[in-house]
């Protein structure tokens, strides 16, 4: 079995959960209020400072949240035709955040299958390795944010949320995502991931990319250590992640719901 590279070694723990200090968050889990449809109470899973976060598991939400994509990418000179309607699939978890009239932000957990990842296509090599080692991995595609709502709480609710399928409900051990160079240093600074792939160019938006790495049990000891402190000097997202008790509301209504 081959060793990973350098930079794959700094970044990969054994993985192991973390329990969370309970602290008081400012989010309302949704309920299964009597007054609300089921469809609504089936997407809903949470309401938090005037936005909500649910799954994009309906047509109609996929395709916006697939014109969202489209005019975000587009905003920031990427090619959008190859582009598709984001596709109804078990292995693919979109999650979209929206005010009441408007959807503002969507990303997708991946996870690993016989059909592997997105990310394959440039970086098999380095993901082979992480497969080898007994590792289960998932990635972060299709991510896209209106800038005009793009407060680190609103970051937070979706990443987190992405945190919570792919740890807390399918026991995913390690997260990849393909990112432009210009955007290296954010998910660097703000969610602790590491350079594992060089520079390459990505055929499906016609870009640069780079492939990065972080091991979801480092995500658990910082949302242990800083979730729900909120520090609005602090270069971390973590802060912004929901408390225990709110972690806990989540993965019940998500295991509740499937």
């Amino acid at each position: 079995m081959n060793g990973l590279p350098r930079k794959i070694q700094a970044s990969v723990a054994r993985p192991q959960l973390s329990r969370q200090s309970p602290q008081q968050g400012n989010s309302h889990i949704a309920s299964n209020e009597k007054t609300r449809e089921p469809q609504q109470i089936h997407e809903c899973l949470l309401s938090r400072s005037g936005y909500r976060v649910r799954m994009a598991d309906s047509p109609g939400q996929r395709n916006k949240a697939t014109m969202l994509i489209k005019s975000m990418y587009s905003w920031r000179g990427y090619a959008t035709e190859h582009i598709a309607t984001l596709p109804h699939n078990p292995n693919c978890i979109a999650l979209e955040a929206s005010t009441e009239d408007k959807m503002f932000g969507t990303l997708s957990v991946g996870l690993d299958s016989a059909d592997g990842l997105l990310a394959d296509s440039l970086y098999q090599a380095e993901i082979d390795i992480l497969r080898r080692m007994g590792r289960r991995v998932c990635e972060i595609s299709k991510l896209a944010f209106n800038p005009q709502y793009s407060s680190k709480e609103a970051i937070a609710s979706l990443f987190h949320l992405a945190y919570i399928y792919a740890h807390n409900i399918y026991q995913r051990t390690d997260l990849l995502i393909e990112v432009n160079p210009r955007h290296v240093s954010f998910y660097q600074r703000r969610l602790g991931f590491q350079q594992i792939g060089e520079l390459r160019t990505c055929p499906r938006v016609d870009a640069p990319a780079i492939l990065l790495h972080v091991a979801l049990d480092y995500g658990a000891k910082q949302i242990a250590k800083y979730a729900g402190s909120r520090d609005p000097n602090g270069k971390s997202l973590y802060p912004y992640f929901f408390s225990a008790a709110e972690v806990q509301g989540l993965t019940s209504r998500i295991v509740n719901a499937a």
